[in-house]
């Protein structure tokens, strides 16, 4: 089965025993939830396609946390010239990993 969920301000295109990052959710590890604002959902082989408008009614996707992390440090640099201004600030964002079925 495959399905287009919304979470995190993104769309993720899921099939069933996937593992995705999405962004961080207040679960703890191995609890189980369901996303509740699914856009599409399809068999594998492309038919019985079923649109939402924005989201399908009555149709849940069942998912379990496999962990939370922080993902890898992205730096942030300024830099003003001739004034000897530089500043440079790391952040690393938090995720959580989530396999879905």
């Amino acid at each position: 089965m495959l399905a287009v969920i919304a979470t995190g301000g993104k769309q993720y295109l899921v099939k069933t025993g996937d593992t995705l990052k999405i962004e961080k959710l207040l679960k703890t590890e191995g609890e189980k939830f369901a996303f509740d604002k699914i856009l599409l959902t399809a068999n594998d082989d492309g038919s019985d396609v079923k649109v939402g408008a924005p989201y399908l009614d009555g149709v849940t996707l069942s998912a379990s946390v496999v962990k939370q992390g922080k993902g890898r440090t992205i730096r942030v640099e300024k830099f003003k010239r001739k004034v000897r201004y530089h500043k440079v600030h790391g952040q690393r964002q938090r995720f959580t990993e989530v396999k879905i079925g």
